[in-house]
């Protein structure tokens, strides 16, 4: 199944639907059943002790289901996370943009599940890992 939507449509979706946070993501590749999204780390993502908050991690695993999903039905602003998992693994650098490998597991006409491990740039090993589930609205 290829994309219906490029990471050029996406981030003109993004500007259109979500402009308070568009800026603080970059879509750096679409490919089928997956993308790769930047998390532009800065001082409002921080918490105390020098690392990432938990809720910008999950702000950049949500948004990376959200956007391999319209990447690959096509523009549906209204799907939605029902269900989520996450596990924090790692501390994440302060200061290092944090850095989602997403791949949708199951697309459904009603559902999505989807992985998402996420990285400090630079590092091998995942700071945490994500498992979602969305409701795609009915056409």
């Amino acid at each position: 199944m290829a994309a219906k939507m490029s990471a050029a449509e996406l981030t003109q979706f993004m500007e259109q639907q979500f402009p308070q946070v568009n800026k603080e993501f970059v879509i750096e590749e679409v490919r089928e059943m997956g993308v790769r999204i930047r998390l532009r780390v800065e001082e409002q993502h921080l918490r105390p002790g020098g690392t990432v908050s938990g809720p910008s991690m999950f702000a950049l695993a949500d948004v990376s289901i959200y956007l391999a999903i319209l990447a690959m039905i096509g523009p549906k602003a209204l799907a939605v996370t029902t269900n989520c998992s996450m596990d924090f693994m790692r501390k994440p650098e302060a200061g290092v943009d944090l850095i989602s490998e997403c791949t949708l597991l199951k697309l459904g006409r009603v559902l999505a599940v989807g992985d998402v491990l996420i990285y400090s740039e630079g590092k091998e090993a995942p700071v945490a890992r994500a498992s979602m589930t969305y409701s795609i609205p009915p056409k």
